[in-house]
């Protein structure tokens, strides 16, 4: 693409004191996300994937390398970018419109239009009819779409998302995987997705990052070419498996 990318990384390290001694979280760990892309970050456990979210999201700083945005060097990037963390964070004493208006809010945008236009993204979301319902009246998959809705509602071009699928049940997770994916493909922000699924990772994405197991560092750049729109029937097609087998591979499976 000629497009300057929204996010690349270069050359991040990250290390913890732990107990008197020091990990090394991630290491010389660079990646890119280009225009529009939806891309996915997989690895075992523990290998630095939320990590760098938080890094390029500007909650963490790194001990070595940079973060671009569009291609300037930004050490301030709070803000920048929307991020949803793994669990959905919803207020519980904010009903489900009050927590949708939390970012217009903070950023000082005007709440009637912010308000108009959570109202009519709500049906979109499958959420009309819970306005004024809190929370804990909500089951897991209408909390995260709630979850990403609040997310959209800050008008960012790149989103991160670290497993917000996780928690769920797998008939639910398949279900809301197509749908992410059919809000991705109306919005066309340009996503970063950590997820420890493979088959959701390739069904999702137009790329495929593997990190190694601690200290993190990226050890396939995989292009899934596969067209769109995806259906669910793709998945047992010999081009699917054959990615598949690729990043089983790369993680030693």
């Amino acid at each position: 693409m000629n497009a300057i990318a929204p996010v690349e990384v270069r050359g991040i390290a990250k290390s913890f004191r732990v107990d008197g001694r020091v990990v090394e979280a991630l290491h010389d760990t660079s990646l890119v996300a280009e225009v529009g892309q939806f891309v996915s970050l997989i690895g075992p456990s523990g290998c630095g994937k939320s990590t760098l979210l938080n890094i390029i999201s500007g909650l963490m700083r790194p001990d070595a390398g940079e973060v671009l945005l569009y291609g300037s060097p930004e050490n301030d990037r709070l803000g920048r970018v929307a991020y949803m963390p793994q669990k959905d964070l919803l207020l519980p004493w904010r009903t489900l419109l009050e927590n949708l208006l939390l970012g217009p809010e903070i950023r000082g945008r005007d709440l009637a239009e912010a308000r108009a236009e959570a109202l009519d993204l709500m049906a979109r979301f499958g959420l009309s009819g819970f306005e004024d319902s809190l929370p804990g009246r909500l089951s897991g998959g209408m909390r995260q779409r709630a979850a990403l809705l609040r997310t959209l509602m800050c008008h960012q071009d790149v989103i991160l998302l670290d497993e917000p699928l996780g928690a769920l049940d797998a008939l639910t997770r398949r279900e809301m995987r197509s749908w992410l994916l059919d809000v991705w493909q109306s919005f066309r922000k340009t996503v970063i997705l950590v997820t420890h699924d493979i088959e959701e990772a390739i069904y999702l994405s137009d790329r495929v990052y593997v990190m190694s197991s601690r200290p993190g560092t990226i050890t396939l750049d995989l292009d899934v070419d596969l067209s769109r729109p995806r259906t669910g029937e793709m998945i047992q097609e010999p081009q699917f498996l054959g990615y598949q087998r690729s990043l089983l591979e790369s993680l030693g499976v």
